[in-house]
């Protein structure tokens, strides 16, 4: 006898889309989230008044490349607007003093109206009440005698599922979960080897009391050789709150917090006058830093955009029991908003298919 019939480990984007489909057809399922928020690598800054003013996670999201988005915001009542891009851009570290030209445009690519932040809001107001579970890490999943999996953490945490679904980065579910030993050994080491994108990187939100580069007609990207953004855009929010982000180039370990937002302030003074290094905020968001984000593979080693993973990461394991699905298992977008939605999608409709079939089975 099992206490739950699914439990999803990981309240990030794709944990939530597991948990929407599965509840959609008919199951009740748990979510174990180990931090204190939901959202995973999405996050945002937000005003006084709770609303978002810009995105400390990921940001765009191509809707006429990416099919899967306009379908789940259209579900969501989630509504998105194009980055802006009018105007010129900012080549820095090119010549010895930054270069004002054109770039090639960014078609398709488009932000959503509060930010993804609105998309986990949004999936999470659809579950019903106590389905997620905040500050509940799970610290071991293990095989038991009668197949079923059982589910512990180190705060006391028990559990017993008749399927699991792994919607954690990857590397982090091979270096900080017990497994099961009975999983292949391929498996482990793809797990181990499938980067988390983004998970190391440092993103620089800047606030500024109106966007004052679009008055000089330029588009607010900065490439640069020279750092410490890397690059720069116009994040300025669907209401106008003025804002630019940027990469951090620093590699992770030189990341010193004040003399990095000198830095940063010293660029953009550098690339847009006076007025950039005026903002109102400057807030850096290290994901090196966030333990529920960042393996030390991830933290230690070079940082790529995950390749499309083998049918292993998008198989059931152990007789359909274990899945997995952070957005690096996408066939389509892996890392990206939309990897996650579908990676969400495809584990929560075979786990709630297997519960299904078990039961037609039990019946006959």
């Amino acid at each position: 006898m099992t206490d739950t019939p699914i439990v999803i480990i990981g309240a990030g984007l794709a944990g939530l889309t597991a948990a929407r489909t599965i509840q959609a057809a008919g199951i009740k399922p748990i979510v174990l989230e180990a931090s204190d928020r939901l959202g995973g690598r999405i996050d945002s800054l937000r005003a006084e008044d709770g609303q978002p003013l810009a995105d400390l996670g990921p940001s765009w999201v191509w809707p006429p490349f990416q099919p899967a988005v306009p379908r789940w915001l259209d579900a969501l009542a989630v509504e998105s607007f194009d980055q802006y891009d009018a105007g010129d851009a900012i080549l820095d570290g090119f010549e010895d003093t930054p270069i004002r030209q054109p770039l090639p445009g960014q078609y398709g690519m488009a932000r959503l109206v509060g930010g993804p932040s609105a998309l986990v809001k949004a999936m999470a107001a659809g579950l019903s009440d106590g389905v997620v579970q905040t500050q509940s890490p799970v610290s071991a999943v293990r095989l038991q005698n009668d197949g079923s999996l059982r589910i512990e953490g180190d705060n006391g945490l028990a559990l017993s599922a008749d399927r699991v679904i792994l919607a954690v980065p990857l590397r982090l579910a091979a270096e900080r979960i017990i497994l099961p030993d009975a999983l292949p050994d391929r498996l482990r080491e793809e797990l181990k080897k499938t980067p988390t994108w983004m998970a190391a990187q440092a993103k620089a939100v800047v606030r500024y009391e109106r966007p004052f580069w679009r008055e000089r007609g330029l588009s607010g990207r900065i490439a640069s050789r020279q750092g410490p953004l890397f690059e720069a855009h116009d994040h300025t929010s669907a209401r106008g709150d003025a804002a630019l982000f940027g990469f951090v180039g620093t590699p992770v370990g030189h990341r010193d917090p004040a003399l990095l937002e000198q830095a940063i302030l010293a660029q953009l003074e550098r690339c847009l006058g006076p007025e950039g290094g005026r903002p109102v905020e400057l807030r850096v968001k290290d994901w090196a830093k966030d333990e529920w984000i960042c393996s030390e593979a991830d933290r230690t080693g070079p940082q790529a955009h995950p390749n499309v993973g083998s049918e292993r990461l998008r198989s059931g394991h152990l007789d359909h029991r274990l899945w997995f699905c952070a957005a690096e298992t996408a066939a389509q977008s892996p890392g990206l908003i939309e990897g996650a939605l579908l990676a969400g999608e495809a584990a929560g409709h075979a786990a709630s298919a297997g519960l299904r079939r078990d039961a037609a089975g039990d019946q006959q």
